[in-house]
């Protein structure tokens, strides 16, 4: 009797949030080009599986996260060692022991010194999240291209097509730009005739009801407590403009050409910011600070309301 042959399996590690995956996209997409025969299995946090099936390259979300950008405990893997596993969470060694402790055939990951074993690429803090996960796939020999990072056009309708959606909230308060300076644009906006939303995460329904109030959005322009991510993703491919800090959304609308003023602060826009072109505003006054911090950080307070209308009228129109 014939065994049938157990399936290949390709594991990454990206156990992180919304914008970490959409920025990793361009590598997840060289993995599954490289490794054609292979299921890939990708370890992120469980809510992400609709964008990970978005993407085109993702065969299996195994559910992993832990609080913050820590490193997950344990993974759920079963069945045989993974035959390539790839470490695009972090530069080690804590990420790095994780997979390897599930015996793969093959590690990809940057070097340490706290995991002499691999024989990976230095890392670079000042590189941008984008370049650095394909830099490191193509010193294992895997072609991978930064610009591969579009998604494609949901299926469903928007709840709010051609309008400018702000989203205040981010993943510190030391990138949020104040909610009052939000209100401003919004009311801006507003008088000149353009239709504005304002979204926000499952924790952030505070900050979206004070932006609403001072706004005076109509209820049926508020979507805050964490929009499903098809209709999230549909909202962002559809608006004339998306505004916010340095979060998920950012690249979110990068990844549906969809016209973007990011502000930036504490952290640079080339590290985290969109690609370079006019469709897409990167405001940043600098210095670098604690993007950790637990209130907005003064690079980010440097930017005014003036400045944000401003790179809105200078954007070109959505491309649909």
């Amino acid at each position: 009797m014939t065994v049938p042959r157990l399936p290949r399996r390709l594991l990454v590690l990206r156990a992180l949030g919304l914008g970490d995956l959409l920025t990793a996209i361009p590598a997840l997409r060289a993995l599954r080009r490289g490794f054609p025969g292979h299921e890939l299995v990708l370890a992120a946090p469980a809510e992400l599986a609709p964008l990970a099936a978005a993407t085109g390259a993702v065969d299996q979300l195994l559910p992993a996260s832990a609080p913050g950008r820590a490193v997950p405990r344990r993974l759920g893997w079963t069945g045989p060692p993974p035959d390539v596993a790839v470490d695009l969470h972090g530069n080690g060694p804590p990420s790095h022991r994780l997979l390897a402790d599930l015996c793969p055939a093959r590690l990809f990951a940057f070097a340490h010194p706290g995991t002499p074993r691999i024989a990976g690429p230095p890392w670079y803090a000042e590189e941008h999240e984008r370049d650095r996960w394909c830099r490191l796939l193509r010193w294992y020999g895997i072609d991978a291209r930064p610009t591969d990072l579009r998604l494609p056009r949901p299926a469903g309708a928007s709840p709010a097509p051609g309008a400018v959606v702000l989203h205040p909230g981010a993943g510190s308060p030391a990138r949020c730009w104040p909610v009052e300076r939000f209100a401003a644009v919004a009311r801006v906006l507003r008088e000149g005739g353009r239709r504005v939303v304002v979204t926000g995460g499952a924790e952030e329904g505070d900050l979206v009801a004070t932006l609403a109030k001072q706004a005076r959005l109509p209820d049926t322009d508020v979507f805050g407590g964490g929009l499903p991510f098809d209709r999230f993703s549909a909202l962002v491919a559809a608006a004339r403009a998306v505004v916010s800090g340095d979060t998920g959304i950012a690249h979110l609308a990068v990844a549906h050409a969809t016209p973007s003023v990011t502000l930036c602060g504490p952290v640079p826009p080339s590290r985290w910011g969109p690609p370079a072109g006019p469709r897409h505003r990167a405001l940043w006054h600098g210095p670098e600070g604690d993007p950790h911090g637990r209130r907005p950080d003064p690079a980010l307070l440097k930017i005014r309301p003036s400045e944000v209308l401003a790179a809105l009228d200078a954007l070109p129109g959505p491309p649909h």
